[in-house]
């Protein structure tokens, strides 16, 4: 229902520089209503809860220690302020971890049942991949039947959940001087059931109470996040439904037809996309979309679902997760389908004012509000009809008023591990090699991942934006997954001619090659693809013999969930610079925090760095990225030729693969 007063007028231009986003929030703002800009600027973080200076693990407390003094007192039970930052920590890992596991169970779980002849609806779509996968884990492929390999394979990667003791499957792909260190500190990951329970039980009260022994394990669940749940979610996914190779795509609002049925999917795993893609090319549904006065029926992504079908399909991508109550307000959304994570509830009730039929379809996540309509994966389409079908009947009655903004940008998607290396030595010499040289001869300063959320605390799309201007600017080649993606995508940096952003090194690069200085890999569980392009820089030589001696840096600027968590401390515990955004859980000079920031590192890792502003969070990444190259001997720059086709041919042996 719509508010009865605004306290006061809002510029939402100062709080997004998605003009397509800016142009709904006022048109909520008009219609009586509010989103999350909204109820961000009412509720005020609490300062104790956001330094995690709070403890609330047993009835005896919430006990509040004094940021401003963090050692002048303890909780009931005598947990010191390293205590509970470093618990409070530890359960934003887990319940990540969690997230992303869960998500690669889910699709290892139909992986199963498509193997097992269970599930008709989808099938094995690239086998060059699945005998990839397989023979990165010790798996033998020769002389043997497809579904012989993927019988082994989908039962050698139940170890990475099940496994109660050993090494999880994918620390066969981890270069052998990172895993050395991991076994050094006792922090290889065994299975992820077994290191997300031993967590939460460690973080009860009265058991673990000394900071650095937790975030041993932290580092030992993040690990088997981003080696383990994300990798398993990942791989499968491109197994089941195609690895992503680079198409053109458009993002933004523009995507909305007037005209047509409106579909939009949003969540994050992509078997609900897929069977959806499938319902909505029916024939038969087509003719009744029609039939009801459209012209036929669009679909399009949000989220990580989108980012999905984005790098797969070229299927167009109507906005990020803070875009979400946006797109519902023009009016011509008919369904808005969710499966899981990153849906606000608020969803619910926006879509009831504006008539869009609001549908949650995993078990895992109904919503107060909601029309629930069950996904069964052996039988997929009954569901994806129902929503197909009303969202027919919603557009015969859609509200007088439509308002679309008409903007698309257009970007380059789907820059897998795959095709980076395909890209850059070719179909019979695919190799990292000529990135490595590039790094080597300084025209590339070094590489950085750019991914996570978006944040209603801070400028929404512009502190993800201006980090990456100012890190291709200064010859860094930037890797984005997740919503940071379509932060860059709407601000035109996945076009190949982005390349004048860049500095003269890095550009020549891009001009040489044909790619954008940006390379979007897809969803937030697609962080593994970073992983394993950085374990390659490493295989390929030139670059040191550990994922810790890269001249690599990582940021999230807008982070906003425990996913991110999970994700930035298994990038640190595999040995890179993290550097977050907005805040971050812990107090500067306590123990705890001096752990994070500075003696990791010192023990053979990565670290994690902080900023708010963007272009000091640049910087950081730089000048580390400065730091490994003058640790290299590399920072001196040396004249070369970029690689041409004879270079390629007279690549080593060891960098050919088969045709």
């Amino acid at each position: 229902m719509p508010k009865e007063e605004k306290k006061k007028k809002v510029n939402y231009a100062d709080l997004s520089i998605c003009t397509s986003t800016v142009q709904m929030l006022q048109k909520i703002a008009e219609d009586g209503y509010e989103s999350a800009f909204d109820r961000a600027l009412d509720l005020k973080p609490c300062p104790i809860g956001s330094d995690s200076a709070c403890c609330k693990n047993c009835s005896m407390g919430p006990c509040r220690l004094n940021p401003r003094d963090p050692y002048s007192k303890t909780g009931v039970c005598g947990a010191t302020i390293d205590t509970i930052a470093a618990r409070n920590f530890a359960r934003m890992v887990a319940s990540g971890a969690s997230a992303h596991t869960d998500h690669g169970m889910s699709m290892l779980d139909i992986f199963r049942g498509v193997v097992n002849g269970e599930i008709k609806d989808y099938q094995i779509k690239d086998v060059e991949k699945l005998i990839s996968v397989a023979e990165s884990i010790g798996i033998e492929t020769k002389d043997r039947e497809i579904k012989e390999i993927a019988k082994d394979l989908y039962e050698e990667l139940e170890r990475t959940y099940t496994q109660v003791e050993g090494e999880i499957p994918f620390m066969k792909r981890v270069p052998p001087k990172t895993l050395e260190k991991w076994r050094e500190l006792g922090i290889v990951p065994r299975g992820s059931m077994r290191e997300i329970m031993e967590i939460m039980h460690r973080t009860h009260i009265g058991v673990d109470q000394e900071y650095s022994n937790i975030v041993k394990q932290c580092s030992r669940t993040a690990l088997s996040d981003g080696w383990g749940g994300s990798m398993v979610a990942t791989e499968i996914s491109d197994i089941l439904y195609g690895t992503p190779k680079p198409l053109q795509a458009p993002v933004n609002m523009g995507c909305l037809k007037e005209d047509e049925v409106n579909i939009i999917i949003h969540g994050h795993e992509p078997n609900l996309f897929e069977s959806m893609l499938a319902a909505v090319n029916d024939p038969k549904n087509i003719e009744k979309a029609k039939e009801a006065g459209a012209k036929g029926i669009n679909i399009a992504g949000m989220c990580c679902s989108g980012a999905e079908v984005l790098e797969r399909h070229g299927i167009p991508h109507a906005g990020n997760f803070l875009s979400a109550e946006a797109v519902v307000a023009t009016g011509a959304v008919d369904i808005m389908a969710v499966d899981v994570q990153c849906i606000m509830q608020a969803l619910a009730n926006l879509s009831e004012c504006y008539g869009t039929k609001f549908i949650t379809t995993n078990p895992r996540a109904h919503i107060e509000g909601a029309i629930h309509i069950e996904l069964e994966e052996t039988n997929p389409m009954e569901c994806c009809q129902e929503i197909v079908e009303m969202a027919i009947e919603r557009f015969k009655n859609r509200p007088k008023r439509i308002v679309i903004p008409r903007r698309e940008d257009w970007g380059i998607h789907g820059f897998s591990h795959e095709y980076i290396k395909y890209m850059l030595g070719g179909t019979f010499r695919a190799s990292y090699k000529p990135l490595n040289e590039n790094i080597i001869n300084g025209k590339i300063r070094g590489a950085a991942g750019v991914v996570g959320c978006v944040n209603a605390r801070v400028k929404h799309d512009w502190v993800h934006t201006e980090v990456v201007k100012e890190l291709i600017k200064n010859n860094v080649l930037v890797l984005q997954t997740g919503c940071s993606q379509i932060s860059l995508a709407k601000a035109g940096l996945l076009k190949p001619d982005a390349a004048v952003l860049a500095g003269d090194g890095l550009a020549e690069v891009c001009e040489t090659v044909g790619m954008p200085p940006v390379l979007s890999c897809g969803s937030c569980v697609d962080n593994s693809r970073i992983l394993v392009a950085a374990a390659e820089m490493v295989r390929t030589g030139g670059l040191g013999d550990s994922i810790a001696d890269l001249p690599l840096a990582g940021a999230a600027p807008e982070w906003m969930s425990e996913k991110a968590i999970s994700i930035g401390h298994y990038f640190v515990a595999s040995g890179v610079y993290t550097v977050f955004g907005v805040t971050f859980p812990s107090i500067e000079g306590t123990k705890f925090h001096k752990h994070l920031f500075e003696e990791l590192e010192e023990m053979g890792l990565g670290k994690w760095g902080f900023a708010k502003d963007p272009y000091d969070m640049a910087w950081m990444m730089i000048e580390h990225i400065d730091k490994k190259r003058e640790a290299l001997g590399i920072m001196g720059k040396k004249e070369r030729k970029l690689f041409d086709m004879a270079d390629r041919r007279a690549l080593p042996e060891e960098h050919v693969v088969s045709a």
